[in-house]
């Protein structure tokens, strides 16, 4: 199994920083200004969730209204590292560990605005990293 219990779990950590994203004063509105929907889906566990790059931006878990421009398929795990700052998403699309639907550039722009959040994330799953055995 991996670092996340169930979808909705997933859906709390990595659906919530992508919820606090577009309050965060220095990354908020560069990642509104995309003006684009991110369909993500997850697997182990199993859990989408689309974001609309807006103002105001949406992030919706499960079924939506938003019509994709990209989607993202990567595991639980992936998404985790990603937004500890472990892990590379341009090599992840290269080796094909994460696969991607639309336009990658897009989404490549976005990920540099990203960094600011690691921090946010990491408190973000603190209380879940604690009960987790070493």
């Amino acid at each position: 199994m991996g670092f996340f219990s169930s979808g909705e779990e997933l859906d709390k950590y990595i659906g919530g920083i992508f919820r606090v994203a577009g309050d965060n004063p220095e990354v908020g509105p560069k990642l509104k200004a995309a003006n684009i929907n991110m369909r993500v889906e997850y697997s182990d566990p199993d859990c989408v969730v689309t974001i609309g790059f807006h103002d105001p931006m949406v992030v919706d878990y499960g079924e939506t209204e938003l019509a994709p421009d990209i989607t993202l398929i990567m595991s639980g795990d992936i998404a985790d590292k990603f937004w500890r700052g472990e892990y590379n998403l341009a090599v992840g699309l290269a080796k094909g560990q994460v696969k991607a639907k639309g336009p990658v550039s897009k989404i490549l722009k976005l990920v540099p605005l990203t960094k600011p959040l690691f921090p946010v994330y990491k408190d973000l799953v603190a209380e879940k990293d604690a009960q987790v055995p070493a």
